[in-house]
């Protein structure tokens, strides 16, 4: 697996509250000069990434109900949109966490489907395919609401299922993965974030089923 191209994988992160402008200038430059996937900002700083980045091949990402999923579901889906007008191309939304642990899988399925419909909208007006990336924060969750939750993700048009947003009690883990990709076959891609620092780790997702990484130490990913 050494010779997979790890670069191409990566979503290039800064979401910390305290990114300044600097910090955005650097991790798009990185981006663009490594040919990252992409980089992952928080929406006050995708027109800035999308003016930089145009032209490189390097997409930008955001995140909507960041970090916690809490938000009215249509709130959510209005976050989404406005991102998409500012220049975003990939949206990765936290799902309805209280509403998974509820039970409630027609209101997670509402939540995600709303995303959805509201990325491919505006993206389709924009000429472009706008993808969604689901959050389902999996060390809050057991292993059947991660099944169900990958198969609700699915069901509502979510291209991606992602491990976690980096700011709960626990990251990314291989058997997580693993249990997400054999859940969603190949009708979604599978994203693993949060505390992946190294190659080790990085190529132990992508062997366990994970089609992107989200990080903030993609350099020392490709560089080791």
């Amino acid at each position: 697996m050494d010779d997979i191209n790890i670069a191409g994988m990566i979503d290039h992160t800064n979401l910390k509250a305290f990114a300044t402008s600097a910090d955005i200038d650097k991790l798009c430059e990185e981006a663009a000069s490594n040919h990252f996937a992409s980089v992952c900002v928080n929406s006050v700083w995708v027109k800035k990434a999308a003016e930089i980045l145009k032209g490189t091949g390097v997409e930008v990402c955001t995140v909507v109900g960041f970090p916690l999923g809490a938000c009215n579901h249509s709130t959510k889906a209005f976050e989404a949109a406005s991102a998409v007008k500012d220049g975003a191309t990939e949206v990765d939304m936290v799902i309805d966490i209280g509403a998974v642990k509820d039970g409630r899988w027609g209101d997670v399925e509402q939540d995600v489907s709303g995303v959805v419909s509201a990325v491919r909208k505006v993206s389709g007006e924009m000429g472009r395919k706008g993808l969604v990336k689901v959050i389902l924060e999996n060390c809050y969750l057991d292993k059947a609401e991660i099944e169900e939750a990958c198969r609700v993700c699915v069901k509502a048009g979510a291209d991606f299922v992602k491990t976690s947003t980096g700011f709960g009690t626990g990251g990314a883990k291989v058997e997580d993965v693993r249990l997400m990709r054999g859940t969603v076959g190949d009708k979604a891609g599978v994203k693993a974030a949060g505390g992946i620092r190294d190659r080790e780790t990085a190529l132990a997702m992508i062997e366990a089923g994970a089609d992107r990484i989200g990080c903030s130490a993609g350099i020392a990913i490709v560089n080791g």
